[in-house]
């Protein structure tokens, strides 16, 4: 089997850096401690736009009239892109260098920023995410793989901690450069702050970075495994995110799902015959490897869920403005960021399974909590609880690509990151689309009830249909032509569908994280054959 084969050169044939390449280098150019300055500053844009876009999105949704399809597509069309490229992207790295693609990603990563805030429509935009998630893919891999080519092996997990601090940095940053922008000049400039970051990296980058590449590799890339890959997912995540439309027993519903399962299905049997496959499936002979995979789908489900839905709750219930709700945000991401050191720690001193079977319980308690959240937005009511699913999250996340990675040969380490990664972004896009679904669902089940209560008289099934997109956004369907005596029914009965919606999305995560622990259950450390390198990210 080609699989095998390749399995077999990796540990035949390990790659890793020479004990003196730190030293080996002349001038700026592959010097250890600036690459890893270039390369942070690339991924920095991808892990800030992350979270500055959450911030942004009601503001889309306003200017544009985007609905709530519309913004899981503005999300979901960008992680899409993500996962599906982030493989192939690598691969290319591999075998046209690491400098030249990285570079590639960093300029077109920034120009499609930079078209997304002059756009002026909400298709343009969603298109847009979807090439910027293309070019997102070029940096994360290519990262990794010049880092690996410029410090010792003594040296790269310190330098790899730098590098994963500085992202979650960006991260935590988001919250607040996406609230101040939005607020102070619109959301079109969560984008353009791309811009310059870009500049700068490219900049950087081209002064610094040291062209590297796998020897003996061909330039092929499995272009029928990225085509099946890519039609499965958009199949899988357009029918759960239509299902709110058709209803998840339609033919409509059901055709896409059947559709996403059959592509699956001929992608792996065409990623056993090719020559050069886009993943190599005997990776999950390896039964830690798939349960850190599975791990992994399941941590983003609940990240992401919860991030996209908490900025809605935050601005449309709370009432918070932007720079307001990423305050509140912080909590969150800073405990994910500071937590990070003391997860890689407990993995060292106690192996993966350990740290992850916390890491699920303290994050399904988290999700539990928030499902009991009310209307009361303030700093005392959500801090703790957005704290506490920083904390859970941290370990997940570390200890899963401590299994995904170590349990791979070393010559497929870069691989194995990409699957990773690539199980991160589908992992957030299936969390956004499914929970966005049954959040949608169950405001159109509650809505008329809750408007009933309030005095406003019967509301229709259609009516309520018609009102769902701007309640599941935190917002009350009113307008000027609503009779001012109206509107605090109206808003009363709008939020306590929305909470309804969100509490059932938070549940049902902290289910999934629960069910989670079996997988967790299975896991052990990797075996680090060949000189392998353990990456915390």
């Amino acid at each position: 089997m080609p699989n095998t084969d390749t399995l077999e050169r990796g540990r035949r044939q390990p790659h890793s850096p020479s004990p003196d390449s730190a030293a080996s280098h002349k001038g700026l150019r592959g010097h250890p401690w600036l690459t890893l300055i270039a390369v942070a500053l690339g991924v920095m844009m991808v892990s800030l736009d992350g979270t500055v876009v959450a911030i942004a999105n009601p503001s889309i949704a306003e200017d544009l009239g985007a609905s709530m399809s519309d913004l899981q597509w503005v999300t979901n069309g960008y992680l899409l892109a993500l996962a599906v490229f982030l493989i192939p992207a690598g691969k290319l790295g591999d075998r046209y260098g690491h400098r030249t693609i990285f570079l590639t990603g960093a300029v077109g990563f920034a120009l499609t920023s930079v078209a997304i805030g002059v756009a002026g429509n909400i298709t343009a935009l969603i298109a847009l995410r979807v090439f910027q998630g293309v070019f997102g893919a070029m940096l994360q891999p290519t990262a990794l793989g010049l880092l690996r080519s410029s410090f010792p092996g003594d040296k790269l997990n310190m330098a790899i901690g730098i590098w994963a601090a500085a992202i979650s940095s960006a991260s935590a940053a988001g919250p607040i450069v996406g609230g101040l922008l939005v607020e102070n000049v619109g959301w079109e400039s969560v984008f353009f702050i791309n811009a310059p970051v870009g500049l700068i990296a490219v900049a950087v980058g081209l002064a610094v970075l040291a062209d590297t590449r796998e020897p003996g590799l061909t330039g092929r890339i499995d272009l029928p495994g990225v085509a099946l890959l890519s039609g499965a997912m958009f199949s899988l995540v357009w029918g759960v995110i239509k299902s709110g439309d058709h209803g998840w027993t339609s033919a409509y519903t059901i055709g896409f799902l059947a559709a996403a399962v059959v592509l699956l299905v001929l992608f792996a049997l065409w990623q056993g015959r090719a020559s050069e496959p886009l993943m190599p499936l005997a990776l999950f002979r390896n039964r830690s490897f798939s349960a850190g995979i599975g791990l992994m789908l399941v941590m983003a489900f609940a990240m992401f869920g919860a991030l996209f839905f908490l900025t809605f709750y935050l601005i449309g219930v709370g009432g918070l403005s932007p720079v307001e709700a990423g305050v509140r945000m912080l909590p969150l991401t800073l405990m994910m960021m500071l937590s990070s050191g003391l997860a890689g720690a407990l993995v060292s001193k106690l192996g993966p399974r350990v740290p992850i079977i916390g890491g699920l319980a303290v994050s399904a308690a988290a999700m539990f909590w928030m499902g009991q959240l009310g209307s009361d937005a303030s700093l005392g009511a959500t801090a703790p609880v957005f704290a506490l699913l920083g904390l859970g999250l941290s370990p997940i996340m570390v200890a899963a690509t401590d299994v995904i990675v170590g349990n791979a040969p070393v010559a497929l380490a870069g691989v194995a990151s990409g699957i990773q990664q690539a199980a991160m972004q589908v992992g957030g896009a299936l969390g956004t689309a499914i929970l966005g679904a049954v959040m949608s669902a169950k405001v159109a089940s509650s809505l008329p009830g809750h408007w009933a209560a309030e005095g406003l008289g019967p509301l229709s099934s259609g009516d309520a249909d018609k009102m769902k997109s701007a309640v599941a956004q935190g917002f009350p369907p009113v307008d000027a032509k609503t009779p001012v005596e109206a509107v605090p029914h109206i808003t009363d009965a709008a939020h306590a569908s929305f909470l309804d919606g969100m509490h059932l999305a938070f549940t049902l995560s902290g289910i999934a994280l629960v069910c989670a622990i079996v997988l967790a259950l299975l896991v052990r450390a990797g075996e680090h054959r060949d000189g392998s390198v353990s990456v915390h990210v």
